[in-house]
C-alpha cells in the first residue's frame, strides 16, 4: 500500500509564541501534517506586513509539550516567515497558516492585521496561506475553530488557492453559542479607527496620547463577512494580494497622464 505524504506546513501568529490561539492550531492539524511553528517572541497585534530591520532579529529554539519543532523570533509575523522558509526550514512548505488570532479580522482590519501580514509573507514566496481569527477577543471560541479547522485546511490543500490569493477565515461571536455554517464570501467594509486619548505626563508635564480604537461602521452587503458573522456563520474570504494595480484605471488614464510636461 502506498503510503500518502503528509503535508508540511508552517504556523505562525501575531499574538505571540505564548498565546493559547496558536497551539490549538497546531493541535487541530497535528494528526495529519508535519508541522513547523515560528512565531514572535512577543505580541505583534496590528503589525500588518511589517519587517524588521534597524534592530538584529534573535531566533531560539522553544520546548512544547510535545515533539513539535518550535522557534520564537524576536520580530513580526512577516520576519517569523522569513526566517522559517530561510533558516530553519530545509524545503518550503506546502501551506502557511496563522492564528488563531484573538478578535477580528473581518472587514478591512485584514489590511492591519499582523496575522493576515505572516501569510501574505508567504504568499510573496509563492506559498498559499490561511489566516484563522475569532471574533472575541476577551473570550475567544478557540475550541469550536479548531473542529473546524482541519475541513477547512484538507480543503485547501486537495483544492488550491490561485496563486497570489491566501484565505482570510474568520469564526463567529462565542456568544451565539453554535457555528450556523459556512460561508465563502467577500470582505467587507468595517474596520478600526482611531480614538485618541489625550493624556499628561504627570513629572515632564507634556501631552502624550493613547490611540485608541472604536468601531467605524458601514453599510455592509449582506454576502460580506461583517453580516455573516454576526448571524453565526464561519467566514472565508479568498483576498487576492498577487496582483496590486488598478487596471481600470490604468486603462483609462494611462494616455492622458503620460501626457503630461513642464
Amino acid at each position: 500500500m502506498t503510503q500518502v505524504k503528509r503535508p508540511s506546513i508552517l504556523i505562525t501568529n501575531d499574538d505571540g509564541i505564548h498565546a493559547p490561539g496558536i497551539k490549538h492550531l497546531w493541535q487541530a492539524i497535528s494528526s495529519f501534517a508535519d508541522v513547523t511553528v515560528v512565531a514572535p517572541a512577543t505580541e505583534q497585534s496590528a503589525v500588518s506586513l511589517s519587517i524588521t530591520i534597524r534592530n538584529p532579529l534573535h531566533i531560539e529554539k522553544v520546548t512544547w509539550p510535545a515533539n513539535v519543532d518550535v522557534w520564537s523570533v524576536s520580530g513580526t509575523p512577516a520576519d517569523c516567515v522569513k526566517l522559517g522558509l530561510n533558516v530553519v526550514l530545509e524545503s518550503p512548505p506546502d501551506l502557511i497558516l496563522s492564528g488563531i488570532n484573538r478578535g477580528t479580522n473581518a472587514g478591512r482590519n485584514v489590511l492591519y492585521s499582523g496575522t493576515v501580514g505572516g501569510v501574505i509573507e508567504g504568499i510573496m514566496h509563492n506559498i498559499p496561506g490561511i489566516a484563522f481569527s475569532c471574533y472575541d477577543f476577551h473570550d475567544p471560541a478557540y475550541a469550536a475553530a479548531e473542529k473546524y479547522i482541519p475541513l477547512i485546511v484538507r480543503h485547501i490543500l486537495q483544492h488550491p488557492l490561485p496563486n497570489g490569493t491566501f484565505l482570510n477565515v474568520n469564526f463567529p461571536p462565542k456568544h451565539l453559542n453554535e457555528i450556523k455554517g459556512i460561508k465563502l464570501t467577500r470582505q467587507g467594509k468595517e474596520y478600526w479607527v482611531e480614538n485618541p486619548d489625550k493624556r499628561e505626563h504627570p513629572n515632564q508635564g507634556n501631552s502624550y496620547y493613547w490611540l485608541g480604537a472604536k468601531l467605524a461602521k458601514f453599510e455592509e452587503e449582506a454576502d460580506s463577512d461583517i453580516p455573516l458573522l454576526q448571524q453565526g456563520y464561519l467566514t472565508a474570504v479568498p483576498v487576492h494580494v498577487g496582483e496590486l494595480t488598478d487596471h481600470h484605471h490604468l486603462t483609462a488614464h494611462r494616455d492622458h497622464f503620460e501626457q503630461l510636461s513642464l
